[in-house]
């Protein structure tokens, strides 16, 4: 979380609330998308009208909406091809990523690199030997865990910042809050 760009953060979450009442559509994959999927809901009990891609109930997105993509590869086609469709229509686009320079990140308006992962998924289907010869993995935390889990911590920061930028207080979250569960 230390490597994570603090101006980057900043400009996050200047978007985010530039966009107090525009929709914001979240898009990820995978575990990814169920991290998307939490800061969404956080995002709903701030009061934001959000959704998820995938969801039945997701709106049309219009020009003056925010789209939140998360990949740690930044190379996901779910994730690319709707960020696609997004910028075509203009929306403003925030990529979470752990590469600069990956597809999704050149599609978005800002990025927000977390590192975690080391190497992309298609270095890591083809050098999946040389790799391990080498020592180039992460027993402990495979795939993209250190990127989900910072991306877990990243958000959860972020709405923190965003409580606190909008003056609301855990008692108004708690109202929306689920109360049929």
């Amino acid at each position: 979380m230390s490597q994570v760009d603090e101006n980057q953060i900043n400009k996050c979450i200047e978007l985010i609330l530039m966009h107090r009442n525009d929709q914001i559509l979240v898009i990820g994959a995978g575990r990814s998308g169920l991290v998307g999927r939490a800061f969404a809901l956080r995002l709903l009990h701030l009061g934001y009208k959000v959704h998820v891609l995938g969801d039945t109930l997701v709106p049309s997105i219009e020009s003056k909406d925010l789209v939140i993509a998360m990949s740690g590869s930044g190379t996901t086609k779910l994730v690319t091809a709707a960020v696609e469709a997004a910028k075509k229509i203009e929306a403003t686009v925030i990529a979470i990523t752990s590469f600069k320079d990956s597809p999704l990140a050149q599609l978005a308006d800002l990025v927000v690199q977390v590192k975690g992962r080391i190497i992309s998924k298609e270095e890591g289907r083809q050098d999946y030997f040389a790799r391990q010869i080498l020592g180039l993995h992460e027993p402990l935390a495979p795939l993209g865990t250190l990127f989900e889990d910072s991306c877990m911590i990243l958000v959860d920061a972020i709405i923190s910042v965003l409580m606190d930028e909008m003056k609301l207080s855990e008692e108004h979250l708690a109202k929306l809050h689920a109360n049929i569960e």
